[in-house]
C-alpha cells in the first residue's frame, strides 16, 4: 500500500512574523525525502506541486495513483521530472528502460501509465506539476544539458549550473529543473537573493557532508527567516518568498520550478542591503 501524500497548504507573507522555528520547519521543510524501500511524496498547494523521493533499495517501487490527486494513475494529468542523487538506477516507463547515473535527469510526460524505480543505492528525487498536454520522455546525463558557470570565488559563490528541463532544453508544460554544484571553497547558492513572483521553486539539498548544514533564507526582504537544512532535505519556496542559502561547506542542490512561465532568468533581485 502506498504511503499517503503529505499535504502542505498554501501560505502568505502575513503569516511569517508569527511563525516559530518549528512552524517554519513544519510548513516549508521536507526532512525525510528518501526512506529506504518507499516512495514518499508531499503535495504543496503552491502551484499544486508534488515532490518527494523514491529509494528502491533491493526491490523495485512502482509510482501508483493516489487518492489525494484524484487520478487513476499518477501521470494521468501530470508531468514528472526525476533527478538521481544516489547510485546508478533505472526508471521503467511504460516498458521503456532509462538508466540514470548520479546527477542524471529524466522527464516523463502526461499519459504514461506505469513508472517503476529500481536500483540498490539509487535515490530518485521527484518533482511533478499539472500538465495540459503530453511531451516526449527525455533523458539527460550530467553535462549534456545547458551548462552555465556562475559566480566568483571572491564572493564564495562559484558554481556550475546544469539546466535540464527548460524552455531551450527538454520540453515540458510547466516544469523547469536542473542541478547546481558549488565549487570547493564556495558556500552561497545565489546572491543576491531573489523571488520568482510567477512560480514556486523547490530545492533539494544534497552532497552536504554529515557534519555540515545549509542555512536557507526565506520570507520577504524586510521580514526574513531561515531554516537549517541537512543532507537530502527539501525546501518549498512560495512565489512571494525570497530564497538564497549558505552552507558550512560546498554542496549541491536540485532546483525545480512550476508556475506562470519557464524563463529561467525571470526573477526579482533582493539586494543584500535591502534584507532585514
Amino acid at each position: 500500500m502506498a504511503t499517503p501524500i503529505d499535504q502542505r497548504y498554501a501560505t502568505n507573507p502575513a503569516q511569517i512574523p508569527g511563525m516559530t522555528t518549528q512552524d517554519l520547519r513544519d510548513t516549508y521543510l521536507i526532512p525525510d525525502v528518501f526512506v529506504p524501500g518507499e516512495i514518499r511524496l508531499t503535495y504543496t498547494h503552491h502551484d499544486r506541486i508534488v515532490l518527494g523521493g523514491a529509494a528502491p533499495g533491493g526491490s523495485p517501487l512502482e509510482l501508483a495513483g493516489y487518492p489525494e490527486i484524484r487520478s487513476d494513475y499518477f501521470l494521468e494529468h501530470r508531468e514528472l521530472g526525476i533527478v538521481n542523487v544516489g547510485g546508478t538506477g533505472t526508471v521503467i516507463a511504460d516498458g521503456e528502460v532509462y538508466t540514470l547515473v548520479n546527477g542524471a535527469c529524466l522527464y516523463l510526460g502526461r499519459g504514461i501509465r506505469s513508472v517503476v524505480f529500481a536500483g540498490d543505492g539509487a535515490l530518485f528525487y521527484l518533482f511533478s506539476a499539472p500538465a495540459h498536454t503530453a511531451y516526449p520522455a527525455a533523458l539527460v546525463s550530467p553535462g549534456e544539458g545547458t551548462v552555465r558557470e556562475l559566480g566568483d570565488q571572491v564572493t564564495s559563490n562559484r558554481r556550475t549550473l546544469n539546466q535540464y528541463i527548460h524552455e531551450n532544453g527538454v520540453k515540458s508544460c510547466q516544469i523547469v529543473m536542473g542541478v547546481t554544484q558549488l565549487h570547493a571553497g564556495s558556500m552561497w547558492n545565489t546572491m543576491p537573493a531573489h523571488t520568482h513572483d510567477r512560480r514556486t521553486e523547490c530545492y533539494l539539498y544534497f552532497d552536504v557532508p554529515e557534519e555540515a548544514r545549509v542555512i536557507h533564507l526565506l520570507g520577504e526582504r524586510e521580514e526574513t527567516r531561515h531554516l537549517v537544512v541537512a543532507d537530502r532535505q527539501a525546501i518549498i519556496s512560495p512565489s512571494w518568498s525570497l530564497h538564497s542559502g549558505v552552507g558550512t561547506s560546498a554542496y549541491s542542490f536540485v532546483w525545480a520550478m512550476a508556475g506562470e512561465n519557464q524563463a529561467f532568468d525571470d526573477m526579482d533581485a533582493a539586494p543584500v542591503t535591502d534584507l532585514k
